[in-house]
């Protein structure tokens, strides 16, 4: 009877991660981060510059005729969401041009930006003084005040959008230190740079040369 000999099986391997895709192993997180970072921040801007400029206080001031309905947007009674949003905005792109350091700085001031709105419109949605205010400037009476006061949702709307931009702001502590920078091409990094070949003189059996000569106004006949 034959002997039958013992054939390996080759047995399946591990894969592992190739490493000349130069993929990091947390890229995919990094990207994620990344664009949650981005839509949380400019979503919030938006919500808190839109908000800002809709009526938050409504109320009515005495005059001798009766009863004179007023309103107050988000900028008339504080302008510090708005301004905050804007510096929310700047920096949310700032992150992207520095790196290290810079880069936690910055995404720093991204979230207090955002903090700051949340908190002063937050402050804001029971504020009766810019009404007070128009009531006194409408009715010619430094004493008026306002009575029936009442605050929409709006306030609260803007502080939601304020905290987005501290999300964002967090994110970028967070994770920042992996998203990528704007290209540094033209950064001078201190290394000479290659100075132009000297032109030779146009062959004048070559009619091309000739005429790329007298294209970038040189004679053609004048012996270098």
């Amino acid at each position: 009877m034959e002997s039958v000999s013992a054939v390996p099986v080759p047995q399946p391997r591990a894969r592992t991660a190739d490493p000349a895709s130069g993929a990091a192993p947390d890229s995919a997180g990094s990207r994620r981060s990344l664009a949650a970072g981005l839509l949380l921040g400019a979503a919030g801007a938006t919500v808190v510059l839109l908000a800002s400029g809709q009526t938050w206080a409504e109320g009515r001031a005495a005059t001798g005729g009766g009863a004179l309905p007023l309103t107050a947007d988000g900028r008339d009674v504080t302008g510090v969401p708005a301004a905050l949003a804007i510096v929310g905005l700047a920096a949310l792109v700032a992150v992207f041009a520095v790196r290290g350091a810079g880069r936690r700085i910055v995404a720093a001031l991204l979230a207090l930006s955002g903090l700051g709105a949340a908190l002063s419109a937050w402050a804001g949605a029971s504020d009766s003084t810019a009404l007070d205010e128009e009531a006194a400037r409408t009715t010619g009476d430094a004493a008026a005040t306002i009575h029936a006061l009442s605050h929409t949702a709006w306030p609260y709307v803007t502080a939601a959008g304020g905290l987005l931009i501290l999300l964002a702001g967090l994110l970028a502590l967070r994770y920042g230190s992996r998203w990528p920078a704007m290209s540094g091409k033209y950064e001078r990094d201190g290394t000479p740079r290659p100075g132009k070949a000297p032109r030779t003189a146009p062959d004048p059996d070559r009619p091309e040369d000739l005429w790329k000569a007298l294209d970038r106004g040189e004679d053609p006949t004048r012996e270098a």
